[in-house]
Parts: structure tokens; C-alpha cells; sequence
């Protein structure tokens, strides 16, 4: 994959004066802008309006964020005061991404270790912390890669829904990651990329990825998948997730429920791509994900041309959950869970696991 053609998906740009720089995701495909955050709100903004969009690049925002919102503290109690206020306002940008709670988490513990220290101690730390999330995703989603790759055969035929390529992480992706892989071993297959209405990530971004991959993609609307199944052999199908409860239940975006269910009637393995930081383990199962509702316009007037009777309601929630009895595995940086169970779970969270990330 010729990523070093892209400008980074998000990255932080300087020292503690710096900034946030992303890829408006929303003007894709038909432009590719960078778009800099100097601020927390335009952050926040960012996210909600998913310019910045994928669990693991949400979290990385968040991170990125924080840094923005202590930087000019001049105290240490101050800083705190900020810590806590810029945590609680990027919470509420969206409910659903387990990574950005984990970010923030993250970012609160690094600074509570380090309570009583010398301010610029702590705000050093806190760019570093950001940092190390960036980097320690990439390494991670290139481990998703290698773990994955196996599955796909020479020949194959995959179904993807919405994106979870290097657009929604920092660089590589996870329900794409192993496809970039397998790719870049030789391995010729052909990809599905459903449109993934309302906002058409499959079609803006996903299929924008792998073609620009060299990767063989055909794009189709979502209602088109059963059809395809009945009339294609189909390998396999791979998602992202943004949240998976402690049995395996997953969120994902809206429709890849369906899609699952589809898979189960055709004899079709479906597989999930995620780290394990996506993993909510303080959650039973996926009736406690908390599911995004989006505005009704992006439904009855997408991308501005209203398509359906003005005022008239829309239900759009933004994810949905597929049961863990539908997912054959779950694809991580540390190995492959398969079958999905709470145990199995429960392994990659293991000392040893956690010490060996390239771990197969």
C-alpha cells in the first residue's frame, strides 16, 4: 500500500505549541484536504461530524485533544481542572467508539501517575502519552495484518462493510489490514465493498482504499449482499468493529447486523478485525453498548438533495450489534479468536499476551 503517497490520517504536528492535523474524511473521494485542529472545540466538531471517523483514529484524536485542552495551564491545579474538563467534553462527541473512553482513560491515569510533578513534567507527558497511542496503533493494526492474511486465499472473494482501513486508525487499518497484507504477499482476490448508507463510507472510502491499493473492488448497495451470496461463492466476510462486549457481541456500523445474518444462511465465515483495545470488557453483552442516534437529515437529505418527504421521520442510528454466535473470529493483534467466546476473550488478556503484541 503506497501510504507514504497519503498525508497521514491524523497525526500531531510540532512540539506542545503544536496541532492536530486530519484528513476531512467527509470531502472524499472527491478531494483530499488536510484539516488542522488548534483548538479543542474544532476537534470535538471534527469528531462529531465524523471528519475523523473509526474507532482507533477516534481514540487517537481524543488523545490529541487532551493535549490541546492542558497545554496552557499554569498550575498544576489548573491543569488538572483542565485534564477533567477537556476529558468530559470529548466524551460526549460520540457514545458508541469504546476506543475514544479508552484514550481518555488512558491519557487521565498517565497524568494521575505523575500528580505532584513539575508542570511542564506533565504536560511533556501528556504529548508523549498521545504519541505513544498514535504509534503503538499503527504497530498494532500492522499485527491485525499479519495475523489475519492467512484467511485470505489466492482467488478469494471477501464482502467488507463501511470502512476500517487506514482512514479509521492511523495508518493500515484493521478490517483492511489483512487485505493490504495478503496483497502485498501476491495473493490476487477480489473485494465487495457495500456502499454503507446513509453516509456511503463503503463507497467513499473503503472503495477508495483498496483502489488506490491496487486491490480488485467492486462496489454494491447494501440490499444487494443476499443476492450476491446466492449467486457468488463468497469466502469471507470482514468488518471492523467499534465496540465488543466481554462475550463477543459487537458494534458495528449500521448493517453489518444484516450482513452477518446473510453470511450465517450462505455458509459464509464472518470475521471481525479489532484491537483489543475495542474490547469493553466491563460490559457483559451487547445489549449494554450504547447505540449513536444520527440527525435525520443525513437519511432524508443526504449529502444536501432531500430525498424523502420534508419533516417526515427518519430512524438513523448510526451502529448496530451482531451477536457473537454470528462471528466465526475475531481477528487481533495477538491472534485470532475463534470460536468467539468469553474465555477465548478472556486469553488475550493474559500477561502473556500482553506482553507479546506480535504474538500469532
Amino acid at each position: 500500500m503506497s501510504e507514504t503517497l497519503l498525508p497521514k490520517t491524523i497525526c500531531w504536528v510540532g512540539g506542545l505549541d503544536g496541532w492536530i492535523e486530519m484528513i476531512d474524511q467527509t470531502l472524499l473521494p472527491g478531494e483530499l484536504k488536510v484539516l488542522a485542529c488548534h483548538d479543542v472545540e474544532t476537534l470535538w466538531e471534527a469528531i462529531r461530524n465524523l471528519r475523523v471517523r473509526g474507532a482507533p483514529a477516534i481514540g487517537i484524536a481524543a488523545a490529541m485533544g487532551v493535549v490541546l485542552g492542558i497545554r496552557d495551564s499554569r498550575s498544576s491545579g489548573e491543569f488538572f481542572d483542565n485534564l477533567a474538563g477537556v476529558c468530559s467534553y470529548l466524551a460526549g462527541s460520540r457514545p458508541t467508539a469504546v476506543n475514544l473512553f479508552w484514550a481518555l482513560d488512558r491519557m487521565r491515569a498517565r497524568a494521575e501517575a505523575l500528580r505532584g510533578a513539575d508542570l511542564k513534567v506533565l504536560k511533556q507527558a501528556m504529548l508523549a502519552e498521545a504519541q505513544a497511542i498514535r504509534d503503538e496503533d499503527a504497530a498494532t493494526c500492522r499485527a491485525i495484518g499479519e495475523v489475519g492474511q492467512s484467511l485470505i486465499a489466492d482467488g478469494a472473494v471477501l464482502v467488507t462493510h463501511c470502512n476500517a482501513g487506514g482512514l479509521a486508525t492511523s495508518e493500515y487499518g484493521t478490517a483492511l489490514a489483512p487485505m493490504f497484507r495478503a496483497h502485498e504477499l501476491g495473493r490476487r482476490f477480489k473485494v465487495y465493498a457495500d456502499e454503507t448508507r446513509p453516509l456511503l463510507q463503503g463507497s467513499r472510502l473503503t472503495a477508495w482504499e483498496l483502489a488506490r491499493a491496487g486491490i480488485d473492488v467492486t462496489i454494491l448497495c447494501d440490499n444487494m449482499v443476499g443476492h450476491l451470496m446466492s449467486r457468488t461463492q463468497v469466502s469471507l466476510v470482514i468488518t471492523g468493529a467499534d465496540r465488543i462486549a466481554s462475550n463477543g457481541d459487537t458494534a458495528n456500523k449500521i448493517g453489518t447486523y444484516g450482513l452477518a445474518i446473510l453470511a450465517k444462511a450462505h455458509n459464509v465465515p464472518f470475521y471481525v478485525a479489532a484491537p483489543r483495545s475495542t474490547f469493553d470488557r466491563t460490559l457483559a453483552d451487547g445489549s449494554m453498548i450504547p447505540i449513536e442516534e444520527r440527525p435525520a437529515d443525513e437519511v432524508r437529505k443526504g449529502f444536501g438533495r432531500l430525498t424523502a418527504p420534508e419533516g417526515v421521520a427518519c430512524y438513523n442510528p448510526a451502529f448496530d450489534v451482531t451477536p457473537a454466535a454470528l462471528i466465526r473470529g475475531i481477528i487481533t493483534e495477538v491472534g485470532l479468536v475463534s470460536p468467539v467466546t468469553p474465555g477465548n476473550i478472556r486469553k488475550i488478556f493474559t500477561d502473556e499476551a500482553c506482553n507479546e503484541p506480535e504474538r500469532r
